[in-house]
Order: structure tokens, then sequence, then C-alpha cells
């Protein structure tokens, strides 16, 4: 369910509460103007609840775990040369190519983790490839690629970017 279809289904709630609350013609008591908050402040919560859940169950129908793949990124501690952009090729087929902002990368340099790409993949061997495009810290452009093969299996499968410097890509399993 879509961010607008809650929203819509939220504000149609509000209107049902508020014309239930306004149906008698006059003017209604404050307890009863009380009470008709809390009920729908409860309807708020109700509906906040069910969007939570309608996204887990989204999740996992688009991306069921047998056939589940995500990838993570992070650059090793000190490293400081700035990542421009990064692109993934799974099997041949460009899965993500992602360009990166100043506190994207600022973030990435003080340890942070950050997925890059979430799909579906069927079992069996596969290959990635990662390139990667930035600036050294002398001011020099640098390219760098590295290709890795992975096997699938039946579980979810949970791959790690590690990029240790400007030319040193490492993968593995998480």
């Amino acid at each position: 369910m879509t961010t607008p279809t809650k929203v819509a289904l939220l504000g149609s709630f509000l209107c049902f509460a508020s014309a239930a609350g306004s149906a008698g013609g006059a003017e209604p008591a404050t307890e009863e103007m009380r009470s008709l908050d809390e009920q729908v402040q409860e309807i708020k919560t109700d509906v906040l609840g069910i969007a939570a859940e309608l996204n887990r169950l989204e999740e996992k129908l688009l991306y069921p775990s047998n056939t589940h793949l995500a990838v993570f990124v992070s650059i090793a501690e000190g490293e400081t040369f700035r990542l421009d952009s990064m692109q993934i090729n799974i099997d041949g087929q460009l899965a993500t190519h992602y360009l990166y902002a100043f506190k994207e990368l600022e973030a990435l340099q003080h340890g942070g983790v950050q997925r890059v790409y979430t799909g579906n993949l069927p079992t069996g061997g596969h290959q990635i490839e990662v390139s990667i495009n930035g600036k050294t810290t002398s001011g020099d452009d640098f390219n760098s690629t590295e290709t890795f093969s992975f096997d699938k299996g039946i579980e979810p499968k949970l791959l790690g970017i590690a990029l240790n410097g400007p030319k040193a890509i490492d993968l593995g399993e998480w």
C-alpha cells in the first residue's frame, strides 16, 4: 500500500469519525468531544500499525527469502579518498548505479554501512562486478573495477563490499 493510499485511508477514517460526532445536529458536550478525540487517536494508532505490518508483508512478497540478495558497502577505517560513484553489475546486468553526496561519503568514512542493492536472484553461481570512481587525497582521478564470483543458496544472501583504498575492493559474505 503506497503512502498516498495510507494517507487517504487515514483521512477517510477521520472524516467518518468527524461526521459521526456531529450527526446529532447539536453541539457536542466537552466530555463527548474528548471521547471523540480519544477514538480518533486510537484509529490513527491502529492505521499506523496496519501500515507498518503491510510494509513488512510487502517486503516479504517482493523479496522472498529464498531469492533475496542484499549488497552493502563500507569504507575501511582511516581511508580518506573521495568516492564519487559506484556501479554494480550482477551476471552482466546493471543492478545499481549510485552517486555519492558529501554527507554520505562522510558517513561511510566514519564507519557507516550503506545498503546499495536489494533484489531477487535465483539459487546457483553468480558474478558481481563492482566499479568505483573518485579522487585520491592528492587529487588524482581513479577508476577501479573488480569481479567476484559467489553462490546463492536457498537462504537470503548478504554481501559486503569493503573499499580498502582507491584500488582495493574486497567482497565478503555477511
